[in-house]
């Protein structure tokens, strides 16, 4: 099936690495317009090598912050700027910072975590939507986490992406008659495929154990019905589904775990 997304203006936040590279190279194959935003340019540049090597039309690097207020804003911007609008806007950009929620009591992780996580998806939502409605149409789809439905050592960061869930919900009950779909996927562990897959700024830069260890993960997949974990690119086939106003034109305000079962929100 075609899913319409060639030529497609797309921006992607937390873009270089695992994840949302996963994300950038399903559009690329589908000859998108790709930009990719992230703080580690130098992996940007690199995934935008691979981008353009799989299809796409075009790739841009967005250097950003998106903690930083006004960087969501200017990112979006860019893409503006360069393609006279925007068709996709992927909020996959985030951290995770593990702990008990007894234990993990530093307010300044806290912070930078919704910073990342929440305040920079609204900021880049609310940037978007003006270009979006003057179209009357447009897709968000947000990358949340099994976490937001209450996960051991995420309390924070769980609490960071429930909010996802709420904005992206609000959004598609505002602005669905303006044309605009907006929905949430919740990616089980993806552990990245190698070390191409991630940056120096990534929270995988330190090595799996330091996310996950094998007993971590050995406990998830006994847990999960389908016995594998997640990858890239599981989450990425999801996000280009969500994306096509071809295959899910009346797909709006959904909460869709790609967990292999692990979550069934």
């Amino acid at each position: 099936m075609n899913l319409g997304l060639t030529d497609a203006r797309v921006l992607v936040t937390g873009g270089a690495s695992n994840i949302g590279r996963g994300i950038v190279h399903g559009f690329a194959a589908e000859g998108a317009r790709i930009a990719i935003c992230d703080l580690d340019g130098d992996q940007a540049d690199r995934v935008r090598g691979e981008a353009l090597d799989r299809g796409a039309a075009a790739a841009e690097v967005v250097r950003a912050d998106l903690a930083e207020a006004g960087a969501a804003t200017r990112a979006a911007g860019r893409v503006l700027d360069a393609w006279g609008g925007i068709d996709v806007m992927v909020n996959n950009a985030g951290i995770s910072i593990p702990g008990f929620v007894a234990e993990h009591t530093d307010r300044t992780q806290w912070q930078r975590t919704f910073e990342v996580n929440l305040f920079a998806a609204i900021e880049c939502t609310q940037a978007v939507l003006p270009p979006m409605r003057e179209a009357g149409a447009g897709s968000l789809v947000y990358i949340a986490s099994d976490a937001a439905f209450g996960e051991i050592r995420q309390a924070v960061y769980g609490a960071s992406k429930a909010g996802i869930v709420a904005l992206a919900r609000t959004t598609a009950k505002e602005h669905g008659r303006h044309g605009i779909r907006s929905n949430v996927v919740c990616p089980g562990l993806v552990i990245p495929e190698g070390p191409e897959a991630v940056g120096a700024t990534s929270l995988w830069a330190g090595g799996q154990d330091a996310i996950f260890n094998d007993r971590q993960v050995d406990h998830m997949l006994k847990a999960t019905p389908l016995r594998r974990l997640t990858t890239a690119e599981d989450i990425a086939g999801t996000v280009l589904w969500l994306a096509s106003p071809a295959a899910a034109r009346q797909v709006t305000g959904q909460v869709i775990s790609v967990s292999g079962g692990y979550a069934m929100p």
